[in-house]
């Protein structure tokens, strides 16, 4: 990442959201007016990604989700248990400042996403997203993340990938990326 360290951390009051600008005028718009809502509510949990401690180069969003069981690829569907949904984490929003393009700051935060997921108490069998365009599901693709087969733009990836690859667990918290 060109140098650049990150610390990342839970969003907070103390985190200038005024200032961030991404590609995206939606994930800006949510940034800046909706996502304190959504954590106060516990709709979602928004981690970002602090440049010199302070400035907001991104962020993303983890919320509790499912799938239906019938959704899923068969190779994948006949592996679990017969319950009519899948227990998931849904990223439900992932964008980085233009400030940060081109530095792979939004795959380390899906790393991030990832191991969050993955280390959790809770149970969940995938992290899941749905893509806002073709761009953003070739770049979950590109992750490993498996497309659902009636919805090209919902993929998953499934967390036990994710513990075999990382061999977590392992804590997180507050760390630092020099990435």
């Amino acid at each position: 990442m060109s140098g650049a360290s990150f610390q990342l951390a839970l969003l907070d009051a103390a985190h200038d959201r005024t200032t961030f600008k991404s590609d995206s005028d939606a994930l800006d718009r949510y940034l800046w007016e909706q996502v304190t809502q959504d954590v106060r509510r516990r709709m979602a949990a928004c981690f970002v990604a602090l440049a010199d401690g302070q400035r907001i180069a991104g962020y993303y969003t983890l919320a509790s989700a499912s799938l239906l069981l019938a959704d899923l690829p068969a190779s994948t569907g006949r592996k679990l248990p017969r319950y009519p949904t899948v227990p998931t984490v849904r990223m439900g929003r992932l964008a980085v400042d233009q400030a940060f393009k081109g530095q792979g700051l939004g795959g380390a935060l899906l790393a991030d996403a990832l191991d969050r997921a993955a280390r959790s108490e809770i149970a969940a069998h995938a992290l899941m997203v749905d893509a806002k365009d073709e761009a953003a599901a070739a770049f979950y693709r590109h992750h490993g993340f498996i497309a659902l087969p009636d919805s090209p733009r919902t993929l998953f990836l499934p967390l036990a990938t994710v513990l075999r690859s990382r061999n977590l667990p392992f804590s997180a918290a507050g760390e630092t990326h020099n990435d």
